[in-house]
């Protein structure tokens, strides 16, 4: 049985659980490799069994190495009912953030076993990545590194937000990329002052500063960058707002490490906009965790009071924005290391100017 499973099943004594149910496909993932869309897992202290109907055993079979395959003809929970019996469960654990309250009434009329809720104790396990999950976080940066060149020399005046945003994506998909991280933003001139300006008809313009915020999903894992550049001059003021930025987004880089909390690390670039008078126009956090999800623990926020630790891979994402002038965000994804960080996002950051 794999490392991961072992590791849950010493939490799941902690927690004095002696089954846990887990139905989240991004957890199903992580625990199984199951990449289907119908499935779930039941994992005791002594059994490991993957549960899916006709159309995916054989999939389930090849992917879920260690767990024994149930076939479900009739609803999926009756199977967890029946296993609950055979292994005489008295507590299963569940994903309370994930379990609707109709399926929990379902499971609470069938299952004998207690049902305990249960938040963030996998979720913990997959903030600190292996070997092979930065690998695959890596490759997810360069293809997003890759795109953002390729838009460089594509971008020009009189295109739409939207235009390029599809010629991004479409972009990252041809050198292996399975799908965005998410919708990607594309803000231009005066929308470049909107944190999640997706990308929409607006037409750029020569001399708009141009925030593009952006990723993919490559083999499950993703990458999260933003670049802000102009097309032709943006003006001294958004000039010198990025200059604070990226000093802020470097200065993180400089501390980030294990042992620094996600509040210290997110006043390091909050407190350095701040001294410069743009406090009030930096309202988001410094960053979040990323790798089979777009946002996951660990945070670099002011209630972040967790300690990072090796492994853990955080963006690095401050900005400035001023509503009717402009905005600017500056976004690397960082690996925490042994004694420091790793830079997975590996474009430019000077300011460029198309």
């Amino acid at each position: 049985m794999s490392l991961r499973v072992e590791k849950l099943r010493q939490m799941m004594k902690t927690e004095g659980l002696d089954s846990f149910l887990i139905t989240s496909p991004y957890n199903l993932r992580y625990f199984t490799n199951f990449t289907g869309t119908t499935g779930l897992a039941l994992i005791t202290l002594e059994n490991a069994y993957f549960v899916t109907d006709f159309r995916y055993t054989e999939q389930a079979g090849k992917q879920a190495a260690g767990f024994e395959i149930v076939k479900n003809s009739g609803p999926i929970f009756d199977e967890v009912a029946n296993l609950s019996n055979k292994d005489n469960l008295n507590s299963m654990g569940f994903e309370e953030n994930f379990v609707s309250f109709a399926e929990y009434s379902v499971l609470e009329e069938i299952i004998s076993a207690e049902l305990v809720p249960v938040a963030g104790l996998m979720e913990d396990l997959r903030e600190v990545k292996d070997e092979a999950e930065v690998a695959l976080i890596q490759k997810a940066c360069d293809i997003a590194d890759q795109g953002f060149k390729h838009i460089l020399n594509f971008i020009k005046p009189g295109m739409t937000e939207i235009q390029v945003a599809n010629e991004l994506d479409f972009y990252m998909r041809s050198l292996g990329a399975t799908s965005v991280s998410f919708d990607t933003i594309v803000a231009s001139g005066l929308r470049s002052a909107m944190p999640h300006g997706v990308a929409s008809e607006k037409i750029i313009e020569k001399n708009d500063l141009i925030t593009l915020d952006f990723g993919c999903y490559y083999q499950g894992y993703v990458s999260d960058m933003t670049r802000t550049f102009a097309i032709g001059n943006p003006g001294d003021k958004l000039k010198e707002i990025y200059q604070i930025v990226l000093e802020a987004q470097l200065k993180v880089i400089e501390v980030a490490q294990p042992g620094i909390t996600g509040i210290q690390l997110d006043a390091v670039a909050r407190e350095h906009i701040a001294s410069f008078g743009y406090g009030e126009a930096f309202g988001h956090s410094t960053g979040h965790g990323i790798g089979l999800e777009i946002h996951e623990g660990p945070n670099v926020s002011f209630r972040a009071d967790k300690a990072f630790v090796q492994g853990n891979v955080i963006t690095d994402e401050p900005g400035i924005y001023l509503p009717g002038i402009g905005g600017v965000r500056i976004e690397d994804d960082l690996l925490i290391t042994k004694d420091g960080n790793q830079v997975l996002t590996h474009s430019p950051k000077e300011l460029i100017i198309l």
